[in-house]
């Protein structure tokens, strides 16, 4: 069964959806078969894995509001082993159309249920937003990873999207878990980001990923080009963080099963 991680931050600009496509890219390279799911109507992850506006296209909204099934609607991508559940603008209505559903907080966790077992990873990027959409995918979450860019008010909203993650677990999803807090657009070059860098660590303890992602031109660009910037550029210090960062995320799913493993042995 596929370990289903959301990649959210209620604050926007961090690197979610950079992340999303990156990471996911780095894991499929590794030979672990990936869904990539763009949860945000805005369609950035989409257009930034390589598929322009197509209004014909089949997306999220399909199988999440009108029941379509998911084989028919996922994309084969340009690496292989990766796979995209793309989304488009319809997707703002979802928000709208679940408020009057029984049960509207998992009907996203349905959707993944039905091709679940078929990838090791579902990486789901979220919307700037703790909306509807965002709490369906955070239900339906094995856990979450917290991308936080390294510049002033870094912890702006961060302790907001922790409350809710606490209710949620309460209410909703009590095995939702914290996969990691990855630190984004860190320039070595500035004290701020060393003294930032520093304060999340010092808050967030070994929660933080040790891979941090650089402040970087290609890694920029990457998405304009339809790329993930192992494709675009795959000798950039990007791609080596976000390949760094893979590995971390496969070892602490690794470590994570042996510990399951000696819990049901002892």
């Amino acid at each position: 069964m596929g370990r289903v991680i959301a990649i959210a931050n209620q604050k926007g600009g961090v690197g979610k959806t950079t992340t999303a496509i990156n990471l996911a890219a780095s894991l499929a390279l590794s030979e672990r078969r990936t869904l990539l799911m763009d949860c945000d109507p805005q369609g950035n992850t989409t257009a930034g894995i390589g598929f322009p506006k197509d209004p014909a296209r089949r997306t999220l909204y399909h199988a999440l509001i009108l029941g379509e099934p998911v084989e028919g609607i996922t994309l084969k991508t340009q690496i292989e082993g990766l796979d995209l559940l793309p989304s488009d603008k319809n997707l703002v209505g979802a928000a709208v159309e679940l408020v009057t559903v029984e049960n509207r907080e998992y009907q996203l966790k349905k959707v993944i249920d039905q091709v679940r077992d078929s990838y090791e990873f579902v990486i789901m990027d979220c919307p700037p937003a703790l909306d509807l959409l965002t709490l369906n995918a955070l239900t339906a979450a094995d856990s979450i990873l917290v991308p936080i860019q390294c510049e002033y008010l870094a912890l702006e909203g961060v302790s907001e999207l922790l409350d809710s993650l606490a209710r949620i677990r309460v209410s909703l999803n009590p095995s939702l878990e914290i996969e990691g807090v990855l630190l984004t657009m860190y320039d070595d070059r500035t004290t701020l980001s060393k003294q930032v860098a520093s304060d999340l660590r010092n808050y967030f303890g070994d929660q933080i990923f040790e891979s941090v992602i650089p402040r970087n031109v290609r890694l920029a660009e990457a998405p304009s080009h339809g790329k993930p910037i192992h494709f675009y550029d795959i000798h950039s210090r990007g791609a080596e963080a976000y390949i760094n960062l893979a590995k971390e995320v496969i070892t602490r799913g690794q470590k994570r099963i042996g510990k399951g493993a000696g819990s049901a042995n002892s």
